[in-house]
Order: structure tokens, then sequence, then C-alpha cells
């Protein structure tokens, strides 16, 4: 199979797939009932209207959570690859981990110094 047929379909799938959502969209608007109301823009907790703004819930503190989370998300997400080809590869492969984590503790590293994985 050349390149170009590879492309074709990569590009066919991509157009299918677009093209899927759009039609479900579609039909969900089509068939969906549309009722307007005006409680449904309120921002609402547990059935009660909330008294506070809806940008001022979350503290500032939780994002250093949430990129250190997405950090070793992402080292799982490449180690799995990484060990398939790690015998086909050797020591490059195991070199290019090593960076790849040394550059993960160093974030790490960071977080523990700005107070991220300190408990409040």
């Amino acid at each position: 199979m050349s390149e170009l047929t590879q492309y074709a379909i990569l590009f066919a799938l991509a157009v299918g797939i677009v093209g899927l959502v759009l039609s479900l969209y579609a039909l969900a608007r089509a068939i969906g009932r549309n009722k307007p109301e005006p409680g449904k823009d309120v921002p609402a907790t547990a059935g009660q209207l909330s008294r506070d703004p809806v940008w001022v819930r979350y503290h500032a503190r939780y994002y250093g959570y949430a990129l250190l989370f997405l950090a070793f998300d992402m080292e799982m997400a490449f180690m799995y690859p990484w060990a398939v080809v790690y015998r086909q590869e050797g020591l490059v492969a195991l070199l290019d981990m090593g960076v790849f984590l040394a550059i993960l503790f160093l974030g790490l590293l960071y977080g523990w110094s700005q107070g991220a994985l300190r408990r409040q």
C-alpha cells in the first residue's frame, strides 16, 4: 500500500467521523425537545441556587494538582509504547526514557518547591 493510499484512507476516515458527528448533532437537534426555561441558565448546586459567582469556586492551587496529574499521566502514556519497543532499541531507548523521567522529576521538584504537594 503506497503512502498516498494510506493518506487517502486516513482522510476518508476523518471526513467520515466529522460527518457522523455532524449528522448525530443534526438528528439530536431535529428530534430533541427544546423547552426554554429561565431556570436552566442559572448555576445551581444540589438543587439550590448558588450565592457565589461561578468563576470563584475553585482555588488556584488546584491548577498545580492538575498539572502534576497531567505530567504523570503523560508519563504512563509514553512508557507503554516505550516498553513495547525497548528490546528492539536497546540502550538508546533506555537513555531516552531516562532523560524523559529526569525532566518529569524536575517538574515534580518544581511543584514540590511551589507547594503543590502540601496538604491544605
